[in-house]
């Protein structure tokens, strides 16, 4: 029998992925546009909200964006009706890319900071997933994306929060699929490597001699791919975890890192 293609077409589809203002979210939630969905995403702020849709524009992508906080479950029941009102039905496809990043070695860091990082990072993919479940049950399907990381499986210091955080969530992920596979609905994670984004161009300046920045050169040895990552790496493998090609994929955490899980390093010289 022919294998099918368009069952990695997400036409018609309606997708919200949080925090897709920039970044990730933003490649992402693109490339879905690409296949065929219809674009839904929210920032905490309307100045990011709007960026955003500017962004969006310029792309050619006719999205809508929300201002709601992840963090917020009455604020993130809002954006589903909202986006159910909008669209006319509630998503088929969640993305829960929204996240923040605190590196601070774990003896120097306030509790309030560690929470914080926990409540947007594992609290929030809950909050979201939570509100859109009922709908992808009532559908009969539906596809959860949570970005995890590198550190769901890793240490690193300075990350302690940030590490609790993507562990928890890789172990969230597992148990949605656990609780609702039976609904046809497929819960997976996507786990980003080093990737090239404006955030980590600091990381990657060339010092004044020319020589790589010591941190960029430690990842670029750190990666049989021998490169960062870009956004545009995660494009497919998030299609194909959104798509009906992934129907049987279920619990499952990509790792989409150039190697480096594989890989035990080089011998020093």
């Amino acid at each position: 029998m022919a294998f099918d293609m368009n069952s990695f077409s997400l036409e018609g589809k309606v997708a919200l992925v949080t925090g897709a203002s920039y970044g990730i979210g933003f490649a992402i939630a693109s490339a879905f546009a690409q296949a065929g969905a219809r674009i839904a995403f929210n920032d905490r702020t309307r100045e990011a909200v709007d960026r955003g849709l500017a962004s969006y524009k310029e792309a050619g992508i006719d999205a809508r964006g929300y201002v709601a906080d992840v963090t917020d479950e009455n604020a993130v029941q809002g954006l589903v009706e909202d986006i159910e009102r909008d669209f006319g039905t509630t998503p088929d496809i969640l993305v829960n890319n929204a996240g923040i990043i605190k590196r601070i070695p774990m003896t120097e860091m306030s509790v309030e900071d560690f929470r914080r990082v926990v409540d947007i990072d594992l609290n929030g993919p809950f909050i979201v997933a939570k509100a859109v479940i009922p709908g992808m049950v009532a559908k009969g399907h539906g596809k959860i994306i949570n970005i995890c990381s590198m550190m769901s499986e890793l240490g690193r210091e300075t990350v302690s929060a940030y590490a609790a955080a993507k562990g928890g969530l890789k172990m969230l992920t597992r148990n949605i699929c656990s609780e609702y596979g039976e609904h046809n609905i497929q819960c997976n994670g996507i786990g980003p490597g080093y990737i090239a984004t404006p955030q980590t161009a600091p990381l990657r300046e060339r010092q004044a001699d020319g020589s790589r920045h010591p941190f960029d050169a430690f990842i670029v040895a750190k990666t049989p791919a021998a490169r960062w990552g870009t956004p545009d790496d995660l494009k497919g493998p998030a299609v194909f975890l959104a798509s009906d090609a992934s129907d049987f994929v279920n619990g499952h955490v990509l790792y989409v890192d150039g190697g480096i899980l594989a890989y035990i390093g080089k011998q020093p010289q």
